[in-house]
């Protein structure tokens, strides 16, 4: 028996015993997992999920895929060329279990994702904030943020819009931009939905000249 079953983003056709590198799963190795969003079981086609079936696996290792280079020159009043290199993080698999039906009682912890669960965690923590904060303290801190940093809208593509959300990030300086590491950059692209854009139109090197 076979079924098809999607994790981080992609969708793949298993059968017990394959083993298979996905995206980066919060698990350590020799756990059991088990993987919910299963679109297919066998004949029965979901819809888009099949309700009651999941697809069981042990996490054999955390590894690396292989290196890709990346290399941006940019012609503008603030160009800038830079090469990077990057490697994907993966989880290897082995498919233990197929099951049609009854996998939301089977107690086996459920594959989450390795960036979904830090992505999670920062909103719940987030909260107690805002609620905590008068509603007019609220309205002010943007306005505040912005009287005591720099205009970031000298950055290539940052609007008002995109500036009011860097703000809310508590971003306010070229400085601040400047400083970013990969992984700071990964944290405001997924915080922020900002699509890759930060590297896209080189903010980190633009602010390094702006801050000068």
């Amino acid at each position: 028996m076979f079924a098809v079953m999607k994790t981080g983003g992609k969708q793949y056709r298993v059968t017990s015993g394959d083993v298979l590198r996905v995206e980066k799963i919060a698990a350590e190795a020799g756990e059991t997992i088990q993987f919910n969003d299963v679109l297919m079981v066998g004949g029965t086609v979901g819809t888009p999920t099949v309700e009651g079936a999941g697809v069981q696996a042990e996490v054999i290792d955390q590894i690396k895929g292989p290196k890709t280079i990346k290399f941006v020159k940019r012609r503008r009043k603030h160009g800038s060329q830079r090469t990077r290199g990057h490697r994907q993080q993966l989880t290897l698999v082995r498919i233990t279990d197929i099951l049609e039906k009854g996998a939301d009682k089977s107690g086996v912890k459920a594959a989450l994702g390795g960036a979904g669960v830090a992505a999670t965690a920062a909103p719940k923590a987030a909260k107690p904030a805002k609620k905590a904060a008068p509603k007019k303290s609220a309205e002010k801190a943007p306005e505040t943020a912005a009287a005591g940093g720099d205009d970031l809208k000298q950055l290539s593509g940052v609007g008002p819009a995109l500036e009011k959300k860097l703000h809310a990030a508590g971003v306010t300086t070229f400085a601040q931009i400047a400083a970013w590491t990969e992984a700071d950059i990964a944290d405001m692209d997924e915080k922020l939905s900002f699509k890759g854009r930060i590297e896209r139109e080189g903010w980190v090197d633009q602010a390094k000249d702006l801050s000068k």
